[in-house]
Formats: structure tokens, C-alpha cells, sequence
């Protein structure tokens, strides 16, 4: 599923491949995967348009105009990609933009459990986002240790709540967790300040190395690395690792170091 570091990728490619860049053509191929827009206010309001510099808040991506903003969310399939028209489309291409001889936008996902939506100002901006949490990469050590010392809930469960923070998925909630050395069923209230302060540190550290990336990378030195082995061990201890589910996510954690 794509997580901050993935969405950070694709902020990446939509500002290479259209920012400044005309919108000439919307072309959709499948409205399932469009949200509170048809295909034709998408094409009216875009066509004809300029993107501007996009941003990202957690999972979320912003394509901005200067006027209507298209939203992006990726669930757990979805891609953005950059083409040239004439490349062949793919069965999972859902919207195309095309912005000049040579280039294409192409939104892709096979399952089309989130999409597209358009605002059509700020206020449809912060309607769409008003529930978000501040965002796991700008988020200052203060505002993250008092959010998860409000919460009674696990550790990991309140790491991939998008309403606390925004951002985080199953496998960087892992990877943190591991590696500040918390059990991921470990209350957030029952931590100590050393201990919050080291997830803040540690999730810091993480995706510092995985945006460069545009994925948490399954490095051998990462617990990522090994969470789908047949017989996963812990790259740090040697100690075999156990798999469980918290709030519903498949979770892999070290009984010895964590």
C-alpha cells in the first residue's frame, strides 16, 4: 500500500513531468475511481489549465491550477506515472492528462479503492483534509508526543490513525516500532517521555531514508526486508520474528528486541 515515502514519489513525478505544463486533454476511462466529480466537470475544470507546484499532505497528493485543485489518493494500488501518449495504455490506466506532444499523466490502480476528487477552492481543499492529522514529515516533536500521549489505544494503532498523524502505513509503523524497541500493542499513554521521544526520533530517522526512495525499502539491515520471508528473523538479534494483527493490520515485531 502506498505510504508518505511512495506519495512522496509521486509528488515527484507529477511535478517533473506537468508542473507548469498545460493540461490539454483529461481523458477518463474509468469513473470508478472518481470521487464527488463527473468526467465532465473534471475535463471542464482542467482542461486549459496550468499546473502549479504540487504538494502532499500524508497519503494525500495536491495538484494545484490556481484555481481548482485535483486531489489524489492512492489506497492500496494506485500509481502515478509519467508516459508519452503513443506508449500503449495499460487495462488499470483509470485518467489520463495529457499535457503536451510528448507527455502524459496517467493515473493507474488496479483495485480503485480510493481516486480522484476535485476543490474547487480552498474550502473544498480543507472539507477533503479537515480530518487529517499534521503530517508525519514536518510534524514537530512537541505537537507528536502530545498527540500520543492523548491516546489510550496501542502504540501502532495510533501511529497509522490518519486523524493523528497523517502519513504512516503498516510498514513504517513497523519499521519505527522496531526500531525505537516498543511492542506494537504497547499503550501510547503508558509510554515515557524517553520512549515517545525515541519513536519521534526514530520515525524521523526512517523516513529521512526511505524518501529518497519513493517506497520503504525492504533493505536487509531493515525489519522490512524480512517481514515476508518464509521464516522471517530479526536483522538485529537473530531471534525469529512473529507475526500478529493489531487494529487489523498484519504486524511483524521482535519478541526479544521489542
Amino acid at each position: 500500500m502506498p505510504e508518505l515515502p511512495d506519495v512522496e514519489g509521486f509528488r515527484a513525478v507529477l511535478e517533473s513531468c506537468a508542473q507548469g505544463r498545460v493540461v490539454r486533454r483529461v481523458e477518463v476511462r474509468d469513473t470508478g475511481v472518481l470521487h464527488e466529480v463527473s468526467a465532465r466537470r473534471l475535463r471542464e475544470a482542467l482542461e486549459g489549465r496550468r499546473f502549479t507546484r504540487p504538494e502532499r499532505h500524508g497519503k494525500w497528493l495536491l495538484a494545484r491550477t490556481g484555481g481548482p485543485t485535483l486531489l489524489l489518493h492512492f489506497g492500496m494500488t494506485g500509481q502515478l506515472l509519467c508516459c508519452h501518449p503513443d506508449d500503449p495504455v495499460q487495462a488499470h490506466d483509470r485518467v489520463l492528462f495529457t499535457l503536451a506532444r510528448d507527455r502524459q499523466l496517467r493515473y493507474r490502480d488496479q483495485r480503485k479503492l480510493r481516486g480522484l476528487w476535485l476543490a474547487e477552492d480552498e474550502s473544498g481543499v480543507a472539507r477533503l483534509l479537515g480530518d487529517l492529522g499534521p503530517d508525519a514529515l514536518t510534524v514537530d516533536r512537541d505537537d507528536f508526543e502530545t498527540a500520543l500521549s492523548a491516546r489510550r489505544a496501542g502504540i501502532k494503532t495510533v501511529l497509522t490513525d490518519q486523524t493523528v498523524l497523517a502519513g504512516l502505513g503498516n510498514l513504517l509503523a513497523d519499521e519505527i516500532l522496531w526500531r525505537a524497541r516498543l511492542r506494537p500493542t504497547a499503550r501510547a499513554t503508558d509510554l515515557t517521555e524517553p520512549d515517545r521521544r525515541r519513536v519521534y526520533t526514530e520515525m524521523r530517522r526512517t523516513l529521512r531514508s526511505a524518501v529518497p526512495t519513493g517506497r520503504v525499502p525492504p533493505r536487509d539491515s531493515w525489519l522490512t526486508g524480512h517481514r515476508d520471508d518464509p521464516d522471517p528473523v530479526c536483522p538485529r538479534c537473530g531471534t525469529h520474528l512473529r507475526r500478529t494483527r493489531v487494529g487489523g493490520r498484519g504486524t511483524v515485531w521482535c519478541p526479544r528486541c521489542q
